[in-house]
């Protein structure tokens, strides 16, 4: 079902589709490519963090549940040199580098509907050469889709006329609880390494082992408090689809499949006293993002998988957030 949902403060209306298939319902919006509702047939409470206010997600909810790109996650000093050009981008993380493709990026874009059906929605956008600061023309498609067994199924797509660095990524945060914090969130990923980085949260270019940190989690264990905003190493490139993190509330689990190389965890610890969508603060790390993605900043990173999309070749990133729920 397509309804219109809400206006934005410019004028642009925002349309909800609704889904429903293997025991999920959710609700997408086409500001973003929004997953703005995600429920389970056997638990009364949203596996999301939202907003019912599109305004908030101006603040403290950006992001959230949004298709981000033209390159998630960041690019340190907000340029890369591509076939000896160099390309400077949206400067809107510290006023140093670009987060999730600018400020102006896929997040805040209206996409249009493509494709709708009772289970599954495709949704697709045009950036415009330059946009962001980006090479080329970008034409991109999102489905987004409830399968039979319970996963909420996110395929993602995109051609250029320009070699350019991609990278989409579908940015939910996760609260398998229905609220509260995540801290109590066991959590196990599949991934020996890990990405540091600076205090400016770029990655230092070394890839450097979970083994006797905070950030191993081979062997499933509550999230904590100790604070990760990091990509973990799932593979050198792109692979088949397969299982790659778990994550389990409170008689929920959630499996994470993907082709992706990269997962990046970021424990929400930002949320501490944003309003919830009753208008109370809500807590630090409020939800969970887990975005499977390429490694952040790989552009300037000759050690890392390559990123980079050239006319001709077209991209694509399968995830599935698989869900059953547990005694």
């Amino acid at each position: 079902m397509t309804e219109d949902f809400q206006t934005l403060a410019d004028g642009r209306m925002v349309q909800a589709v609704t889904l429903s298939n293997g025991g999920l319902t959710a609700r997408v919006l086409t500001y973003g490519a929004m997953v703005h509702d995600l429920r389970h047939v056997a638990l009364d409470r949203p596996l999301v963090l939202s907003s019912p206010r599109l305004g908030d997600y101006e603040g403290g909810y950006l992001y959230a549940g949004t298709i981000v790109g033209r390159f998630a996650n960041r690019i340190g000093n907000a340029r890369f040199v591509l076939d000896g050009e160099t390309h400077e981008t949206d400067r809107n993380f510290l006023g140093r580098h670009t987060l999730h493709g600018g400020a102006d990026g896929p997040h805040a874009q209206i996409w249009d509907i493509a494709e709708v059906s009772d289970s599954a929605v495709t949704l697709t956008l045009t950036l415009p050469d330059g946009h962001m600061g980006f090479p080329g023309e970008a034409q991109l498609t999102a489905r987004i889709g409830l399968s039979g067994d319970g996963a909420l199924e996110v395929t993602l797509s995109a051609q250029v006329t320009k070699p350019c660095p991609i990278s989409l990524a579908h940015h939910g945060y996760f609260n398998l609880n229905g609220g509260g914090d995540v801290t109590g969130h066991r959590l196990r990923i599949a991934a020996d390494h890990y990405l540091p980085v600076d205090a400016e949260m770029i990655p230092t270019g070394q890839i450097a082992p979970v083994a006797d940190t905070s950030f191993d989690f081979r062997s499933a264990r509550p999230i904590g408090e100790a604070g990760v905003d990091h990509n973990f190493c799932l593979s050198d490139g792109k692979r088949p689809m397969r299982p790659v993190a778990w994550l389990d509330g409170d008689g929920l689990r959630m499996t994470i499949e993907t082709t992706e190389p990269g997962l990046q965890v970021y424990d929400g610890a930002h949320f501490a006293g944003v309003p919830g969508p009753d208008r109370a603060p809500l807590p630090a790390r409020a939800g969970l993002a887990l975005e499977t993605q390429a490694w952040p900043d790989a552009m300037n990173q000759p050690g890392f998988p390559g990123c980079i999309l050239r006319p001709g070749e077209r991209y694509e990133s399968v995830t599935r957030y698989v869900f059953e729920a547990a005694g």
